[in-house]
This record gives C-alpha cells, sequence and structure tokens, in this order.
C-alpha cells in the first residue's frame, strides 16, 4: 500500500469514527469511545478478544460499505482520536451502580441495548441513559440482570428470603439493608459475612445475594493470593464475594478495609519509567466461611455479620437455582420498590457509629418499615466486639485492669509503665510465660491500644494520648456507665 494510500485510509477511519462515536477522558488520563445515543463506553485501547472499540469500529466500517483495514491503519487512526480526546472534558466511567442527575441513580442491567433503572425518591423506571448522564463501562464480570417487574408489593423480598437460611428476623433484615445499601454508587456499606454451622447454606445463600445484583453469572471466588490480583478483581466488577474464608491475614484483613470504605492504588505503567496508573476502588464485599478465627478492631467495625442455620428440608441445586431464576425478575423489583422508599424516608443520622451513611440507611428503612434495623446492626457490631476481645489477650488485660479501677477516674502512665503493669496483671502470681505476640516494647504497646481503643470504648474504657513537660503519656479512664443506645426518632 502507497503512502498516499495509507494516508486515505487513517482519514476514512478518523472520519468515520468521529461520526459515530463519541470519544472523552476519565480523570486518569483514559480514553473511552462511545456509540452514539449508547451509554456504553471502551477504553479506545482496549485489546481484549471480545467487546473491544477496535473490534466494533472495524465491524461498523465494514457493515457501512467503507472495506477492511489494516492494522497500521487503524492503530494509526485511533492515536490521532487519543490526542484529539485528551482536549474533551472530563467524565467518568462506572460499573454496574452510578450517580445521575436530580438525586437519581442508575443500575445497569448488562444488556445490550443499554436499558438500565433509573432510581429516584419519587419512583423507579427502566429506560435508556443520556450518554452524557451516565458512562457504562462493561467487563467480563459485568453479568446481566432481568427487567424488574412492578408493583410486586414485597413478594420478591420474601421469594429471597424464603430460598435463604437466616437465622432469624434481625439478620434478614440486615441482608435486605447491605442489598438496598449496594444500590447507592457513594454510600460505603460494610461486608456482610455469612457464617454458620457446617451445611448451612453459606455459600448458596452469598450466591443468591450476589446475584440479585450482578446477575446469573456471577459467583463467588477464593480470595487471590496477592494484593494486586484482588485488586484487579475489584476493579473490574461491582460486588467482591470471597468463598469459604478460614483465615484472614493481618495483609488480607487491612485490604479489605480499604475496599470496604474506599482507598486508591498507584503502580507503574507498562513499558515506561516515569508514568504511573492510578486505580480508585471503593466496592461492596461479601464474605464466607464458618470461622476465620482473630479479627482485627478495624475490620470488625466494617463488617455485617450475617448468621444462618441449617435447613430441615434439603432440596437439589437444579431445583433450588430454577426457583431463584424464575423469582428474580420480581426480587429486583420489589428490592427497587423498597429502595425508593428507603430514599424517600426522613431519619437522623446515628454519629456514634462508624459506618455512619450505612448506619443512616439502617435508620431510613427504620422509619419505611418500622422493623428495627438500626438496633439489629448495633447489636451484630456488639458481637463482633465481643469476638475482637475472645481473640486478643491485650484486650482481655486491659479490661481487667480497668475493672479495677474506680469509675470515672483517668490513670495516667507512661507506655513503658502501662507494658510493666498489665505484663504484670497477665503474668500474675505464677509467672506464667507472656504469649506470642504480646507487646515488647512501650512503642508497640501504644500502638496496638490505638488499634483496640473503639473496642475498648463500646466496653466503657477510654484510652487517650498526652504530652506534658516530662514527656508522653497514655491515660486510661473507666466510664461510669455504658451510655445507653440513643434510639432514633421516628418521623
Amino acid at each position: 500500500m502507497s503512502d498516499e494510500e495509507k494516508t486515505a485510509a487513517r482519514e476514512v477511519i478518523a472520519d468515520y469514527a468521529r461520526q459515530h462515536f463519541r470519544y472523552f477522558r476519565t480523570a486518569d488520563g483514559t480514553v473511552f469511545a462511545q456509540k452514539n445515543g449508547h451509554p456504553v463506553a471502551r477504553p479506545i485501547r482496549s485489546q481484549g478478544t471480545s467487546g473491544s472499540h477496535r473490534q466494533e469500529l472495524m465491524v461498523g466500517l465494514f457493515n457501512d460499505g467503507h472495506g477492511v483495514f489494516n492494522g497500521t491503519a487503524l492503530k494509526e487512526a485511533l492515536d490521532l482520536i487519543e490526542a484529539l480526546a485528551m482536549s474533551q472534558d472530563v467524565q467518568p466511567v462506572h460499573i454496574r451502580v452510578a450517580p445521575g442527575f436530580d438525586g437519581a441513580t442508575w443500575l445497569d442491567l448488562g444488556r445490550t441495548d443499554g436499558q438500565s433503572v433509573r432510581i429516584h425518591p419519587t419512583g423507579w423506571d427502566v429506560r435508556t441513559p443520556d450518554p452524557r448522564e451516565v458512562c457504562w463501562r462493561r467487563t467480563q464480570l459485568t453479568g446481566e440482570l432481568p427487567l424488574p417487574v412492578k408493583d410486586t408489593n414485597g413478594k420478591g423480598i420474601d421469594q429471597l428470603l424464603g430460598l435463604c437460611n437466616f437465622a432469624n428476623a434481625a439478620t434478614e433484615c440486615l441482608a435486605v439493608a447491605w442489598l438496598i445499601g449496594c444500590l447507592g454508587p457513594s454510600v460505603p456499606v460494610p461486608a456482610p459475612f455469612l457464617t454458620g454451622p457446617q451445611g448451612a447454606g453459606k455459600s448458596t445463600c452469598g450466591r443468591m445475594l450476589v446475584r440479585t445484583i450482578e446477575g446469573m453469572t456471577s459467583d463467588l471466588r477464593r480470595p487471590p493470593k496477592d494484593e494486586e490480583n484482588l485488586i484487579a478483581a475489584v476493579a473490574a466488577g461491582w460486588v467482591t464475594a470471597l468463598d469459604n474464608l478460614s483465615h484472614l491475614a493481618p495483609d488480607l484483613s487491612d485490604l479489605m478495609c480499604c475496599i470496604v470504605t474506599g482507598a486508591e492504588n498507584i503502580k507503574r505503567a507498562l513499558y515506561t519509567d516515569g508514568d504511573v496508573v492510578r486505580a480508585r476502588y471503593r466496592r461492596p464485599m461479601l464474605l464466607t466461611g464458618i470461622d476465620v478465627g482473630v479479627i482485627r478492631p478495624d475490620l470488625a467495625e466494617r463488617l455485617l455479620p450475617l448468621r444462618l442455620e441449617r435447613p430441615r428440608v434439603r432440596r437439589t441445586e437444579a431445583e433450588l437455582w430454577t426457583e431463584f431464576e424464575q423469582a428474580l425478575p420480581t426480587i429486583l423489583g420489589s428490592l427497587l420498590d423498597l429502595t425508593v422508599k428507603v430514599r424517600a424516608a426522613e431519619a437522623d443520622i446515628p454519629t456514634d457509629l462508624r459506618m455512619a451513611d450505612f448506619a443512616h440507611l439502617c435508620a431510613q428503612l427504620d422509619t419505611a418499615t418500622g422493623l428495627g434495623v438500626l438496633d439489629a446492626y448495633r447489636a451484630s457490631l456488639d458481637d463482633l466486639n465481643d469476638d475482637v476481645i475472645e481473640g486478643d489477650l491485650l484486650a482481655q488485660t486491659v479490661l481487667k485492669h480497668a475493672a479495677t479501677l474506680a469509675p470515672g477516674a483517668e490513670t495516667r502512665m507512661t507506655s513503658s509503665e502501662w507494658l510493666h503493669c498489665l505484663s504484670s496483671l497477665y503474668t500474675g502470681e505464677d509467672c506464667r510465660p507472656l504469649p506470642k505476640g504480646w507487646p515488647t516494647t512501650g512503642k508497640v504497646l501504644s500502638d496496638r491500644l490505638k488499634r483496640l481503643q473503639p473496642t475498648l470504648a463500646a466496653r466503657g474504657v477510654l484510652i487517650d494520648w498526652g504530652r506534658t513537660r516530662d514527656g508522653r503519656y497514655i491515660e486510661m479512664t473507666r466510664r461510669p456507665t455504658p451510655p445507653p443506645h440513643q434510639q432514633e426518632p421516628m418521623h
């Protein structure tokens, strides 16, 4: 092909692309292509084997009679388009859930026609969003959801709960609150931890909860072996579900905290020396397992324990999933109906809980239904605090020492003095050896107490740090009486 023919091919491709696609960039500099009038956007540099922009551009050129072009012409045309798009306005892309105009949010149904659900406090409906309002990003983890059913009168929620083996009504309410939270693009929600005896259907229940949001093709996964793979999986989908956890290593525990409340990961871009790639993520998570051992305090504040019990009557997998798939349109419709009611409800924001947004959602759900979800959430956090204390000998020793203090009295010592005091209390008169992992210096003790501070405060023991002319100190105070939980007013 001569240079003139190559130039002509580049111009044909570039002209066609700019006529039929809209190109824009995201905050991290990635350029996306969006077919005119369609909400799904694809990165122009994607080399995926299915659904890449390069492929849809080649197919469009061929179907419209422009012929077949070689890879060099396509690459040069896309290079030009990418350079031009860098001067366009920045617009974000979203997976599954996105904010919209006028206080609305959108749920991507994963359909090829782009139809989505618009959720507003005044109601919900199915429509194709304006591409300038919502840009959907699709990956291999984006499953298709059925068209939800209108006016279900709550039937779908009852069907879903009837298929799961939750231990009590309080657990069922928390599961429903989590599903509503998953439909919010900017509300961090705690990660449900499905626990129960062997054979309680934890994995099956987890799949049903996830597939209500992500479609029938979604599934539970084993936790990846390293942080990079987990972040890649999290970034490619909306709900991340990890199955059959038996141990939470400190690194995995910290990473889960970041995923639930949001963080950013930066790594070097491929084939470059100085450029970097930014990956921001905040996703709903779901975990299953019988027991994960010791739970760190910061993760405990971000968990939502959901206990299951063994079913009295066993059903086959085929029968169970056939019923769920048939009920999914009704389940999704009922969930959307309830979400609308919750968002229209007014409730005060609880100020004493770490996950304040989710606590507010629970209070709104109480206003809309009167189910007592906020009380159930507080009770679940109390149970997790008990788990943290039972798994931490230092916390147990601090509480034992606090029990000897006068209510309201303040005790100040240096970190080294506290280490000697607590170590002596643990070893006792028989001088039993200190356990593995016991703090070895005052600095290590101070850091451990900072992690335990919220858990100890929930048990009436306040830990604070300060400084005088003589140096730094740690102050311990035993509250006179634990403050009663303030009930949220009903409106």
